[in-house]
């Protein structure tokens, strides 16, 4: 199977589970694996979602190789390797292991606020070295920079470049370049409920969040949408709309990590910067599990 073909349905960016004194939590990793894994169709490893600006290399490292040894559905695994200093990545691409990895999701150049030129240049590079392919990654919100369509019709171009996670929320860029990329370059809804628009425009799926927590029902609300049921797809996005919500008012993941703990699945701890969920927020994440998600 092709890498292109593995990508399509639902990858979910897997939280990095953390125990009370801070270190990562290889039990709770392994509870997580064996949650997710029956239902969805790629691993996303050392995404935002995993706090990854607060993990050191060797950390990314032995996150990676446990995930690859304990994946109970032989998913395919795509690794989070971005960065804002282009030869530091071109150096970390050109020392890692690639045996294993189907794929790299490479964040747009963040801080720096370069220019479309630059963010090109930037990718060039990247899909020039890396042995494996580029998953693109336009999330405007954290880099402090937009991808425009054109820079990213440009790079679609590039053999080794094969889909890109749209996290803008520019439905009007998504459509241009689902028009004007070849018909092969994968567009990946970075947006868990805007799945359903993306996919109408011609997107492959979705790269989420809250598939950590329920990756069943996610699941079954994604798979309606890529099989045209968006009557069905419309009814299950509903039941998760207001717990989505609720998942990212104090950031993420601190919102989907009080989900896994309340279904005993990991801590919610995360790491400084960020803050642990409220114990209000916990309490309106446990209610809405039981009255839209039946959960008890």
């Amino acid at each position: 199977m092709s890498s292109k073909n593995k990508l399509h349905g639902v990858g979910v960016a897997l939280v990095t589970p953390f125990d009370s004194d801070g270190k990562v939590d290889f039990v709770g990793l392994e509870k997580l694996l064996e949650h997710v894994s029956p239902h969805l169709d790629y691993l996303v490893v050392n995404g935002t979602t995993a706090e990854s600006p607060t993990l050191s290399a060797s950390e990314r490292i032995a996150i990676l190789e446990f995930v690859q040894q304990n994946n109970p559905s032989k998913l395919p695994i795509v690794f989070g390797m971005g960065a804002n200093n282009t030869q530091a990545l071109i150096s970390e691409i050109q020392q890692a292991d690639f045996d294993g990895i189907d794929a790299i999701l490479s964040v747009s150049p963040y801080y720096s606020k370069p220019t479309q030129e630059g963010i090109f240049q930037h990718y060039k590079v990247v899909a020039d070295t890396s042995p494996v392919p580029i998953i693109l990654y336009n999330v405007p919100p954290r880099t402090g920079s937009k991808m425009d369509a054109e820079t990213t019709i440009r790079l679609s171009n590039h053999q080794n470049i094969v889909a890109i996670k749209e996290a803008s929320g520019d439905l009007v860029q998504c459509a241009t370049i689902r028009k004007q990329a070849p018909k092969d370059f994968l567009l990946i809804s970075g947006d868990d409920l805007l799945t359903i628009p993306l996919v109408s425009l011609g997107g492959s799926g979705v790269i989420s969040v809250i598939a950590n927590a329920f990756p069943e029902q996610f699941a079954s609300y994604v798979n309606h949408t890529l099989n045209g049921d968006f009557a069905k797809a419309n009814e299950l996005s509903h039941s998760l709309l207001e717990i989505n919500q609720l998942l990212f008012a104090e950031g993420n993941p601190a919102g989907v990590k009080l989900a896994l703990e309340i279904q005993g699945i990991c801590q919610s701890q995360v790491r400084l910067p960020l803050v642990k969920g409220s114990e209000k927020l916990r309490k309106e994440i446990e209610e809405k599990m039981k009255t839209e998600l039946g959960m008890n």
